[in-house]
This record gives structure tokens, sequence and C-alpha cells, in this order.
């Protein structure tokens, strides 16, 4: 009356099969729970519960199960088959089973895996493979024979030193074996002495540069991890403070600063604002270690402890590069209280502004101000301001005027918005007796400039990849630059041949050093003081 299916070790009734006078097939289906008591009373049976238990011990001794209830112990006979409920003879027989494939016998008569068998299990049973280290948290560790050469050179400079070295005589280690700017030797000699004894051992310096994995780093990666803080990880502007003194201190460029070290502050501070415009990219003010390797900082700071002329480093350390952008706010602070409102920027260049951009860089689009007094901006904004108005070839410049024109911040620079700012220039082109250009030729004139991918706008990426890009802005809001474009200064143009690597940035400030200097020896001539016209020119400070 009823069949028993058997899928592994899980036995099951087919409801279809059970043929009950009095139940029918169909009824046993739309009624489960009929089968439910048929099943519980099945396991009730005393037979049932002896044979289930058989199983369940062979099952923990690890005997195979068969599925009649049969068992490979000697617990158990042929005569334990599951007890049925229903005369004998009244199923169809099973389906023989062959156990010539099972992985379980199988693997008792010593045959290897078949494809039914785990992959995993293929795996675990194969020879293990050492693979070497691949990653270093701190760099990968320096060769043998490389190790070994520094640490014969380190034991050879401290052989006089058997005490430590002091922070004085730690300069020489600092640029012969660390190969670092001497002027990072103060702050390197602090971070490994981090007790404050005032004396580094052989011992503490090889643990430090030797056991670190510093030798083995590229130059970047040392100075961002000797500058930076333990729990940064990025610099900020006070991280270089340090450097920049000991080279104010130790520069032979700059020792005529040591008697005004007011002035010593302003060129500190300065230096490390343009670091920062042009290294730091994101703009937060957060100096990460990818920025660092991709600018030219580094080559900088080598630069600048191998020239003895100060003003040759023309990238961020040029002395003559402070004077301009100082002397150039000085003019514009007229109260000198150190900050500078819409007015004074106004006169920036000779009124080379309009109004309206001027109103742009106040509403702080383009940057947020430092300065903590509303309406006016501090030494640092100006810094950024000037340094993307004279040299509007350089990304964070385009990137500084491109968020000036954007008016809706949607990315791209409209027709629309660029004649809002063009109107102003139109109409002080009509007040100054020049012939107006109009917007419509000007635009034609800057998209065969510049080749924007679509014509309807200018993105910032068709401006990054034309090298005329600056003269857009120019065009929309500073006249002066914009006639000079116009004109095609042929003494410029000279100027750019004659040195191509020259930014704009750096032919402006060098006029303009000659320009300051040449008024500052008029004032003292006119004070009495004749032997200036006989003297190099040189900065007052």
């Amino acid at each position: 009356m009823m069949d028993v299916e058997t899928t592994g070790n899980v036995v099951s009734f087919d409801p279809d099969l059970l043929q009950l006078p009095e139940v029918s097939p169909l009824a046993l289906k739309e009624n489960p729970h009929i089968a439910e008591g048929l099943y519980e009373q099945w396991l009730s049976l005393p037979e049932t519960s002896r044979v289930i238990k058989t199983l369940l011990d062979d099952a923990k001794a690890g005997a195979p199960l068969s599925a009649t209830g049969t068992s490979s112990s000697g617990n158990a006979s042929t005569s334990n088959a599951l007890p049925s409920m229903f005369p004998a003879g009244s199923t169809p027989p099973l389906s023989p089973r062959s156990t010539s494939g099972s992985p379980r016998f199988m693997k008792r008569s010593g045959v290897g895996p078949s494809s039914l068998s785990s992959p995993l299990k293929i795996v675990s049973e194969r020879a293990r493979e050492d693979i070497p280290q691949f990653y270093f948290q701190n760099g990968p560790p320096p060769p043998t024979e490389l190790k070994e050469q520094c640490i014969a050179r380190i034991d050879q400079l401290f052989l006089s030193h058997m005490d430590g070295l002091q922070i004085q005589e730690f300069k020489s280690l600092t640029r012969d074996i660390c190969k670092l700017p001497s002027f990072f030797s103060s702050t390197l000699f602090r971070k490994i002495d981090i007790n404050c004894t005032g004396i580094i051992t052989r011992d503490q310096f090889v643990v430090y540069w030797i056991n670190g994995n510093m030798m083995s780093m590229d130059i970047a990666s040392q100075i961002f991890k000797i500058l930076k803080q333990p729990d940064r990880k990025y610099l900020t502007q006070d991280d270089f403070k340090p450097v920049l003194r000991e080279l104010l201190a130790t520069h032979p460029g700059l020792e005529f600063l040591q008697s005004t070290p007011e002035f010593q502050d302003r060129y500190a501070e300065t230096v490390i604002y343009r670091i920062f415009y042009y290294v730091n990219r994101s703009g937060n003010g957060h100096l990460t270690l990818r920025e660092l390797k991709r600018g030219n900082l580094i080559a900088a700071l080598q630069h600048a402890d191998e020239e003895e002329d100060i003003n040759k480093v023309l990238r961020y350390f040029s002395y003559e590069h402070f004077y301009v952008i100082y002397c150039k706010f000085w003019e514009l602070d007229t109260d000198h209280d150190f900050l500078i409102d819409k007015e004074n920027l106004i006169r920036y260049g000779n009124h080379a502004l309009t109004y309206r951009i001027v109103d742009r860089i106040f509403s702080q689009i383009p940057r947020k101000f430092t300065s903590k007094v509303e309406g006016k901006m501090g030494y640092e904004d100006f810094v950024y301001f000037m340094l993307s108005e004279e040299d509007k070839s350089s990304e964070p410049s385009l990137e500084y005027w491109f968020k000036c024109i954007d008016l809706d911040g949607n990315g791209v620079l409209t027709p629309n918005e660029m004649q809002f700012f063009y109107e102003e220039q139109l109409h002080r082109m009509e007040c100054m007796a020049q012939e107006p250009v109009l917007f419509e030729d000007i635009l034609c004139q800057m998209v065969d400039m510049i080749g924007p991918e679509k014509e309807t706008h200018f993105t910032l990426r068709d401006l990054k990849g034309c090298k005329l890009s600056g003269n857009v802005f120019n065009i929309l809001f500073n006249l002066n630059k914009f006639m000079a474009f116009e004109t095609r200064d042929p003494f410029l143009i000279r100027q750019e041949r004659e040195d191509p690597t020259l930014t704009e940035w750096d032919r402006f400030a060098h006029r303009e050093y000659i320009r300051l200097s040449m008024e500052e020896d008029g004032e003292d001539a006119s004070n009495g003081s004749a032997e200036v016209w006989d003297e190099s020119l040189e900065a007052p400070f």
C-alpha cells in the first residue's frame, strides 16, 4: 500500500502510492496532516525505535549507514529492516544502487578520488608552496649588501663620537648618510630623540634608519615620514615651520635676514603658502604623500640645499619672489592692519580688474578666506590670489578663475556667463575711448583659441589642454592684460623665446623686483644717500 523512497539517508513517503481503502491519494495530498499522523504512528513502533538507535550508534562510530537500516557493526543484522505498517510485498522494489561510484566506498577500497570528490579536498592534499612576502607596510627591507655598507659608514662616523651626536653635530649624518637636505637635520634629530636627551647614539640611529626601513624608501617617503605627526597621514603647514626656521638660520643666501626676525617669519609663511598652493592640489590644507610625490617640491628642497644664491631657486624659495608678493600686499594694505578689503584689491595692477570679478573673489567662491574678519582677505588669501592672477598658465590658477566665472557652479562656462563678465570690460573700453570689441567676435576668437570639445561651452578640461587658456580670463576681467595680448608686445614675446623654462610668474616677479628695487633706491637717493646708485640692486630687508 505504500512506496518508500530513499534519498541518501532520508526516508520519505509518496502519498500517490498509498492505497488506503478509506483515503484517496488526492485527499491525502490535500490533507497532509493525515500523512503526518501515519508518520508519527510509525515512529511509535518499538522496532522503529530500535533501528533508529542502531543507525545513530553507527553514525557516531563512523560506520557506513544503509538506507534500509542495515549496519556494518555486529549488533545490527539483516532483520533490522525498517518496520512497515503495511503488508509485505505491497510496495514495488527499490532501484538497485551501485556502490562502485560512491566516494565513500572508493576511499575505503583504496581507489583515488573521483570527479565527485570535493576540489577543496584535492587542493588541501597538494604539497604546500611558500609564497614570498610581497607587501611591506614600511617598505621592503634593504638588500643585505647595501645594509652592511650603510652600517659600516655609520660606524665610521660614530667612531669619534662613542657617546653619541648632539644636534649641532648631526648635520653631516643627515646629508652624507641619509642623503637629505641639510636643513632637515634638526627635524630628523628630534624625530629620533623621542626622549629629548639631546644626544643620539649609534644604536638609536640604526634602529630608526636601518631597522625602520627608512633607507630603502624613496626620498619623498622619507621626508613625508620625518615631517608628519605620528597620528596623521598628511602634512599641515605647521609641519614645515621647523624646516624653514633651520633654512633661515643656516642658508648663506638668507643671512642678511637674521637681523630682522619679523621678515624671517613673513618669508617662511610665504614659502609655505606657495608650497601648498602648487602641491596641495585638493586644497584642503592636508598635503598627502601622493601629492608630495607628484609635485616638484623634493627637487626644490634639494636645489635650495645645493645653491648658495637663494634667488636662483625659483620654485618656492626665492627671496625676490617673496619680496614682490609682500611689497604688493603692503602697497594695497593702506591702513597696515594686515587685511585687504574690496576697495584695496580693486587698485591691484593699476585698477586692472573689474568690480564683478573682485566681487566673486570676496564671495569666497574660488577659495575660502583664512581671514577671520568678514569682508576682508588676509595675507595667505592674497598670496593665493596673486599667484593665480600673475600666472594663469598653471593648473591651480585655471581652477581658481574657472570657479569665479562659473556662476551656477555646473562645471561649464557658457556664453551667458562669459558675457556677464565681459560687459564690464566693454564698458571700460568705451570710457577709455578705445574701439570696443563686440562679445560675439570675442567669443569666436576664444573658441578658435581653446578648441573645446563642444563649441557651446568651455570645460576645465578644455582650458587645461590649451597653453593660451589664461588669455580667456584676461579677456573677461583684466583690461590691461587683454590689451597687451591684442597688441602682442614684441618685448614679451622675445623674452619668452629666450628662456622658455621660465613661467609667467617668474618673468613677472623678475620685472617687479627690479622696479621695486629702483623705487627703493630712488627713495634712498632723495634722502641724501648718493652711494646707492653704485650698488647692486638688493632687497631692502
